[in-house]
């Protein structure tokens, strides 16, 4: 299946609209396993096995694997969950942005070697930041548009004063990945929870592209907020790391993690 015809079918499997995020920080690990980074696979793993049937997608931050050296950690979590959950796709949260050869290096990193669905991207670089990517057929790109952080309002609510309408840069961006850019339907765009007038505008003007929402959860995002704006005809993502991985630091940090993944997911459905 492509990486939207995956996103249906787990959103019909697990009716959920929830994305597990992976950011593994050892610092937080549970009891004996604080602090060891050897045990980003185990603890991961155990949130996968936790969760994975209340999930949409998961989304390991490739960040959080590669300053421990985890790589090779991160490359089993995702052969982990193809095995798990085969209908569950997986979005590597790379936010990569760069163009040429070196584009086309970090598509293999993503698709080949990682084995990943969809991965994130920045398109400060334009549409040759993202082209190499729609060559793996199936494959999903999902792009920052506008962000949850403080600083997206530097750029992103700026007005565009060469193109009609004098459109802020967001949403010129979800027009193009709407339109001209999504030439074999893979775009997706990233919005975050925060700004739910903004995540409205973007559904508005790209009604067709399933949406990545960061925000909910420790970030402070509103569930109910969230799914009115983005509405539910395309697939939604909203994710939640921080609120799931370390809902408790004991032995039943999995089962704890379940309960909050529930909830979260309920919340998102209700």
């Amino acid at each position: 299946m492509t990486f939207i015809e995956q996103l249906r079918a787990a959103r019909a499997q697990n009716d959920s609209h929830l994305c597990v995020g992976l950011d593994p920080d050892p610092a937080k690990f549970p009891g004996a396993w604080r602090g060891d980074a050897s045990k980003i696979f185990d603890f991961c793993a155990a949130i996968v096995d936790a969760t994975h049937d209340l999930a949409i997608a998961f989304k390991p931050q490739i960040a959080y694997f590669a300053a421990q050296r985890a790589e090779d950690q991160l490359e089993r979590l995702i052969q982990h969950i193809k095995r798990v959950a085969p209908q569950v796709p997986v979005i590597l949260d790379a936010k990569r942005g760069d163009i040429g050869a070196t584009a086309e290096q970090y598509a293999v990193e993503a698709f080949e070697r990682y084995q990943a669905d969809a991965v994130t991207l920045s398109p400060f670089m334009g549409f040759d930041s993202v082209e190499p990517y729609l060559k793996y057929e199936g494959k999903g790109a999902i792009l920052l548009c506008r962000t949850s952080n403080k600083g997206g309002d530097d750029w992103q609510m700026q007005r565009l004063a060469d193109v009609p309408g004098q459109p802020r840069l967001f949403e010129h961006l979800a027009h193009l990945a709407q339109t001209q850019w999504n030439k074999n339907g893979q775009l997706g765009l990233v919005v975050g929870a925060t700004y739910p007038e903004e995540l409205a505008r973007v559904r508005a003007i790209a009604p067709d592209l399933p949406l990545l929402v960061p925000g909910v959860g420790a970030q402070g995002g509103d569930a109910a907020a969230t799914v009115k704006a983005a509405g539910t005809a395309a697939p939604l993502m909203v994710n939640s790391s921080r609120a799931i991985l370390y809902a408790d630091n004991g032995p039943g940090f999995a089962a704890a993690a379940r309960r909050v993944a529930q909830a979260t997911r309920d919340a998102l459905r209700g």
